[in-house]
């Protein structure tokens, strides 16, 4: 008996991609990152409210989220919420005033802990997907980056009802090793959980996935790696939640797609340029499509 088929979604940055992406037979946008809208804002959220420019800036994320969830209607949408770190905040526009010099960017002021610190920026975000949603497009959906804890996801799930986003479906990111200890306890906050495999590939090995000298440390084919993913499967389907994967390491290895089918993960998602050869994977572990 072949195994359950997950859902193939897609992996997008630039929204004016949407709708080539649109072509591709996916069930949805599984991972739409933010970042490359708050890059091309250029100026630091804080200081937009400082300037009195939040119009604007909530137009910008707005108008790149309307464009992706058009292409794609009715197909479900995962925004992921900004997860820009502090040195790349610091680059933009008066963003000196309002980001300190951390030594470790990768591991400080990023995803939930900085939506936290930072609520009143946070909400200019929000407040684009509550536009979007609005207009019509109900299958937009939002994930949290970056969860470290299980209070501060209940914290951040606060900021998000009081943004008028009550009946929004939230995911979080499994990234950090302490939501592959207590996957069900995560899970239970969430609405669903997304596994970033490149953050957690690296912190689950405690290896700088940018360094050259370390590269070969760095492989989601480690044990532990392999062991950390399986427990956030089976720990967030024992709490009845979906699990996707959004990471680059499933384009990249057949071998990790088959561990995770057989895990039972319900989707993956990948870049444009990867899906059909994703595709063509899972086709041979689970049985071609009625599509083909």
């Amino acid at each position: 008996m072949s195994p359950r088929r997950p859902r193939l979604l897609l992996n997008l940055s630039v929204p004016a991609l949407a709708p080539t992406a649109s072509a591709l037979p996916a069930d949805g946008v599984g991972l739409l990152r933010a970042e490359f809208l708050a890059l091309s804002a250029g100026v630091h959220p804080s200081s937009v409210l400082a300037d009195g420019g939040a119009d604007d800036y909530v137009a910008l994320f707005r108008d790149g989220l309307r464009q992706v969830a058009e292409a794609f209607h009715p197909r479900p949408i995962t925004f992921r919420l900004s997860d820009l770190k502090s040195n790349e905040y610091r680059g933009l526009r008066g963003g000196e005033a309002f980001e300190p010099q951390e030594e470790n960017p990768m591991l400080g002021r990023r995803g939930a802990f900085r939506y936290l610190g930072q609520p009143d920026a946070f909400a200019l975000e929000l407040r684009a997907v509550r536009e979007v949603r609005d207009a019509g497009f109900t299958g937009v959906r939002v994930m949290v980056p970056f969860v470290r804890t299980v209070p501060e996801l209940r914290a951040v799930r606060a900021l998000i009802a009081e943004a008028g986003l009550g009946d929004i479906e939230v995911w979080m990111m499994a990234e950090v090793p302490s939501v592959a200890l207590l996957p069900e306890t995560f899970a239970r906050e969430a609405d669903g959980v997304s596994i970033g495999s490149n953050d957690l590939c690296q912190l689950v090995l405690g290896v700088d996935r940018d360094s050259s000298e370390l590269s070969r440390a760095y492989t989601v084919d480690d044990p532990a790696v392999r062991a950390a993913l399986r427990r956030i499967i089976e720990g967030a389907h024992a709490a009845g939640r979906p699990v996707s994967i959004c990471g680059d390491q499933p384009a990249e290895n057949p071998d990790l797609v088959a561990d995770l089918v057989d895990a039972g993960i319900d989707a993956i998602s990948v870049v444009p340029s990867a899906f059909e050869a994703t595709r063509a994977v899972v086709d041979e572990l689970c049985g071609p499509t009625d599509a083909g």
